[in-house]
């Protein structure tokens, strides 16, 4: 099989209509607004791993990110203030004491600043930025969370093209022609991943508009049609070519490969990650963007945009409403919400607007 059935569940047999959806979506606002403290901060969540009392301040589980996802929403929420706040937190405490890597966009200052720079708040710095982004540029993960395909996004967002065009032509460089990989060096490991969170797909679509596209096509397709799993018409992608772990997460696996590069992928290998995320079902992990419901079910985004059919926009709909479910259980067996870009429900919040508007842009891949 190309999934584990115990990391999956039966997706909800109740339909989506608009008017349900825009409710959810402002309930889960509102509650996000609600939590935060007069300094901008949220509590961590006990799934997310963190003690009683941590804050975070970056994108990927920090107020940067809550803040960011509430401005994207429309919220009256002082957004543009709670990341100002946020990067000072940042600067005195940074998220991860050990191996701060001030320069990463998911976890370190140039998503802070890029938010900052995005929503129009008085931290914005834009030479600050700039510095950042170039001292990025050859980080040796070479990956979306620490590496230059993330600053990437950050200089492509803001016009920094000069920033932007340096780091690809270093990017370009490193990708292997034997193997069509990149080899992302983490701490005293080396890998080669493939899904967007740490590998292949994020580094592809960082190098859109430096590379040609027909070129882009070529060396993605073959790679991907060499390490694919085949099964009675499925098609998964392991994390790397040597790991026998399977995932369908938007991080490792087919979902996030068709989302963030589908458009490059033969239809049919598209057509089959696209079932292969349907037939698996909702994951157990919970709704969010990285590793949740939320996140697979913007594949079925893609495929609607890509093909037209309306069977794929349904199959998001679907998606969404098991997500709200998840949300509304969890947050009962808790006592509150889970407040985070990546992991948490202001990602369904986001994904029930997509869905609303028919959108499969990838929140922060995607736009910024």
């Amino acid at each position: 099989m190309l999934w584990r059935e115990a990391e999956h569940e039966p997706v909800t047999e109740r339909f989506w209509t608009g008017g349900w959806a825009q409710e959810a979506l402002e309930e889960i606002v509102a509650d996000a607004e609600a939590a935060a403290s007069p300094e901008g901060e949220w509590p961590f969540h006990p799934r997310d791993d963190e003690g009683d009392g941590e804050v975070w301040s970056g994108l990927y589980v920090g107020s940067a990110g809550m803040a960011w996802a509430l401005w994207k929403l429309g919220s009256p929420f002082d957004a543009a203030g709670a990341v100002a706040q946020a990067l000072a937190r940042y600067r005195k405490t940074p998220d991860l004491r050990d191996d701060p890597h001030p320069p990463s966009l998911l976890c370190g200052e140039t998503g802070i600043l890029v938010a900052a720079e995005r929503m129009g708040s008085p931290a914005a710095d834009r030479e600050r930025l700039r510095e950042l982004i170039h001292a990025n540029r050859a980080h040796p993960t070479w990956e979306l969370l620490w590496g230059s395909p993330g600053t990437m996004l950050a200089a492509r967002a803001v016009g920094l093209d000069d920033e932007w065009r340096e780091s690809a032509q270093l990017l370009w460089k490193r990708w292997d022609t034997d193997t069509d990989l990149w080899t992302q060096r983490v701490g005293d490991h080396e890998v080669q991943w493939l899904g967007p969170g740490h590998g292949l797909a994020s580094n592809v679509n960082a190098l859109r508009g430096f590379v040609a596209e027909d070129v882009l096509r070529e060396r993605t397709a073959r790679v991907l049609a060499r390490l694919a799993m085949h099964d009675d018409g499925l098609v998964n992608w392991p994390p790397a070519p040597d790991d026998d772990k399977i995932r369908v997460q938007w991080c490792h696996g087919a979902p996030g490969i068709l989302i963030t590069i589908g458009d490059l992928l033969p239809w049919e290998l598209a057509l089959a990650a696209g079932e292969l995320t349907w037939r698996a079902g909702p994951l157990r992990k919970g709704p969010g963007l990285c590793h949740g419901t939320a996140g697979n079910g913007y594949a079925f985004l893609r495929l609607y945009a890509l093909t037209g059919d309306a069977l794929w926009l349904d199959r998001a709909r679907r998606f969404a409403v098991h997500a709200v479910g998840q949300v509304r259980r969890e947050r009962e067996a808790v006592g509150r919400g889970r407040y985070s870009l990546f992991t948490g429900d202001i990602g369904v919040a986001l994904y029930l607007r997509a869905c609303l508007d028919a959108d499969p842009a990838f929140p922060v891949i995607d736009e910024l």
